[in-house]
């Protein structure tokens, strides 16, 4: 292909390098920087939106009439990369990539004018209600039922791996609103109030000590009619437009590059036989390796943004995207622990983000990276599994 960047690519990525150095309050970066998961503190999270839309970039992705900015895809890429770059919290994406799309293009005018605004501006927290006990990926047989009775749905159900629900004012949920028609046009979208009577979050120990996963127990919940998003039974088609209409971040490439960068300073701090890490043979190649793998992906994603993907579909090139970006996740959080040595041996609880170091026998990233290894095990889980993308890309791109 004859991939051209955008004129004035450049100037833009250092508007936006300028702007987020003055607004970044140093606090919000320096626990960002030590958070293990890609997602940020709810409240970090919250609070920096509210820092973006006075820039009125928080949705930047959205189009113009609801907010957006009307930049071009590249523009978008590199707004996105330059917030990681700076270690900024992530958005809520909940609101901002997922749900926010899905009622602007197929909710009512009530629904618009209630929450887009409200989701611009950073005035609550989304949890995304989808994945069930024994049908995490497998959201066509999703048993939560919503039952109308006059003016409301009466919800029963359980759901769970809801990132966040714990600190959430709302959350968008998939429910059976038909159990008598086929599995995939019985489903329904529904915006829930997170503090409705009947509702139950349990947050989730997790291996790295953290708990921002939840079970979400919905008993005889009342949820008004008017918070049905489009048309009953049409919720699995909002799904599948909620899970690839942001094709291109499936691949986490913007944390990838971030931890590749990570990797190379890591080893260059450290040594063995009397050889900096990133000069010695057990690691060079590796770290060379991985930072190829990396470029590659990124290119990939571009070709996408250009829409480069050749005769395959768009959904298929998301999954190709999603294994990839997964799977070097996991490869790369892995560097970071072997680079660091016996000093990974040590696991901090979760607090310790909130407190100095204590010790110089320990290093800074210490603190965090093993942490990192270990929430990234799910990496090639959540979001789709690595075998449900496998399946995705040979029934879509191949017909089998």
């Amino acid at each position: 292909m004859d991939f051209q960047l955008d004129e004035g690519l450049e100037d833009f990525r250092q508007m936006v390098r300028d702007a987020i150095a003055q607004d970044l309050p140093p606090r919000l970066q320096e626990r960002q920087r030590r958070f293990a998961g890609n997602q940020s503190e709810p409240g970090d999270t919250m609070e920096w939106t509210r820092i973006l839309a006075g820039r009125g970039w928080t949705v930047p992705h959205w189009p113009v009439e609801y907010g957006g900015c009307g930049w071009s895809p590249m523009q978008l890429f590199v707004f996105q990369d330059e917030l990681i770059r700076a270690g900024a919290p992530d958005s809520c994406w909940g609101g901002t990539h997922m749900c926010g799309p899905v009622i602007y293009t197929f909710g009512s005018e009530e629904q618009k004018a209630k929450f887009l605004p409200a989701i611009r501006n950073g005035d609550y927290f989304w949890a995304q209600g989808f994945s069930e006990p024994g049908n995490g990926s497998d959201l066509a047989n999703l048993r939560t039922a919503a039952v109308r009775n006059g003016d409301v749905y009466v919800v029963n159900g359980q759901k769970i791996w809801t990132s966040c629900a714990w600190a959430s004012e709302w959350g968008f949920f998939l429910v059976r609103t038909d159990p008598t028609v086929k599995p995939q046009r019985g489903i329904s979208f529904l915006l829930i109030d997170l503090k409705s009577p009947g509702i139950t979050i349990r947050r989730i120990p997790q291996i790295n000590g953290e708990a921002e996963l939840c079970e979400v127990f919905l008993d005889n919940v009342e949820v008004p009619v008017g918070n049905l998003v489009g048309e009953e039974g049409q919720g699995w088609t909002y799904a599948k437009f909620l899970l690839d209409h942001e094709r291109t971040t499936s691949s986490f490439i913007y944390f990838n590059k971030a931890a590749v960068e990570l990797a190379k300073a890591v080893a260059a701090s450290r040594t063995l036989d009397g050889v900096t890490l990133d000069r010695h043979p057990r690691f060079q190649g590796r770290i060379a390796q991985l930072e190829a793998e990396v470029t590659a992906l990124e290119w990939s994603v571009l070709r996408v943004l250009a829409n480069e993907h050749f005769q395959y579909p768009e959904a298929a090139a998301a999954s190709v995207l999603k294994i990839v970006g997964s799977r070097l996740q996991q490869a790369l959080s892995e560097l970071h622990v072997d680079l660091m040595g016996a000093e990974s041996l040590r696991l901090y609880p979760a607090e310790v983000a909130e407190r100095p170091i204590r010790s110089s026998l320990w290093s800074e990233e210490s603190e965090y990276l093993t942490s990192r290894a270990l929430i990234l095990r799910a990496a090639t889980i959540y979001g789709g599994s690595l075998q449900i993308q496998k399946n995705i890309i040979a029934k879509i791109a191949f017909d089998l």
